[in-house]
C-alpha cells in the first residue's frame, strides 16, 4: 500500500465561521465544489472550540457574530503561538476601499468582502494558504 497517495488525497480543511444561514450555505458549497473540507461554526465561541478540535488549515471569520464577535475570536485564536501560521481571513460586508488596513490591524491575514464573489474568495484562500508557511 502506498502511503503517498493517501496523503495526497487529504483535503485542506477550512473553518467557516458565519451566522447567516444563506451565506454559510453559499460559501460551503463553493468551498466543497473546489475540493476543500469545511467545518462550520455560527458563533465566535464555537469557532474557538472547533478551531482547537479540528486544527483547520485556514479560517474564514465573519466579523459580526452573536455573542463573541469575529475580531475577539480571532485575537483569542492568534494569541496561541501554535496558531500563528494559520491564516484567518475576515468575511465582511464592510470591505470598502481603505478599510483593508483597519481589518488587517485587527489580526486578520486578509479579507473577503460580501456579497461573496467566487473568484475573489478562491483567490484569497489560495493567497492565504500560500503565505501561511512564510
Amino acid at each position: 500500500m502506498d502511503e503517498t497517495n493517501d496523503m495526497a488525497e487529504e483535503k485542506i480543511k477550512i473553518l467557516l465561521v458565519e451566522d447567516n444561514y444563506m451565506n454559510q450555505v453559499l460559501v460551503t458549497e463553493i468551498l466543497e465544489l473546489n475540493g476543500y473540507e469545511v467545518v462550520d461554526a455560527k458563533t465566535g465561541t464555537d469557532a474557538i472550540k472547533l478551531f482547537n478540535e479540528t486544527r483547520p488549515d485556514l479560517v474564514l471569520m465573519d466579523l459580526h457574530l452573536p455573542g463573541m464577535d469575529g475580531v475577539t475570536a480571532t485575537r483569542i485564536i492568534k494569541a496561541d503561538v501554535a496558531n500563528k501560521n494559520v491564516p484567518i481571513l475576515a468575511l465582511t460586508a464592510s470591505g470598502m476601499e481603505g478599510e483593508e488596513d483597519t481589518i488587517l490591524s485587527k489580526g486578520f491575514d486578509g479579507y473577503v468582502s460580501k456579497p461573496i464573489d467566487v473568484q475573489r474568495l478562491l483567490n484569497a484562500i489560495t493567497e492565504g494558504l500560500a503565505n501561511r508557511d512564510c
